[in-house]
């Protein structure tokens, strides 16, 4: 693989390729921490939804168990560490699989937490704002 300097080296370049050709709106579907550090590092999240960042809503079983998703703590806590104070959205099994579908990349990862998939919306570098 070829090494960039300032890119991390979790991120293929085929996963660089798909990044730069996103337009604003455009969605990824991807799956675990170190990889959405990197992506935040060169990815604007969209600033014009109320939710940059979607994730599976838990099934009506697991909500009843109580079950935890530690995992989008992490995620929260990541978003909130490149400025992003918006919530997670959480969508509805299926209606999840429905926008999976129409994202313009998904990304497989080794990802094994519950519920860890994650959506991102691209946003825009604002004019005058280098992308650094």
């Amino acid at each position: 693989m070829v090494i960039l300097k300032g890119i991390p080296s979790i991120i293929s370049p085929d996963l660089l390729y798909a990044l730069a050709r996103m337009g604003h709106g455009d969605e990824i579907g991807l799956g675990i921490p170190e990889l959405l550090q990197a992506i935040l590092k060169l990815f604007p999240l969209d600033t014009y939804v109320s939710c940059p960042a979607a994730v599976m809503d838990l099934v009506n079983e697991d909500k009843a168990k109580g079950l935890q998703t530690p995992i989008w703590e992490k995620y929260q806590e990541l978003l909130s560490n490149t400025g992003c104070a918006k919530p997670l959205e959480k969508i509805e099994r299926f209606a999840f699989y429905e926008r999976t579908k129409a994202s313009f990349a998904v990304v497989a990862t080794g990802e094994t937490a519950l519920y860890g998939n994650l959506i991102l919306t691209k946003g825009v570098i604002p004019a005058g704002e280098k992308g650094e």
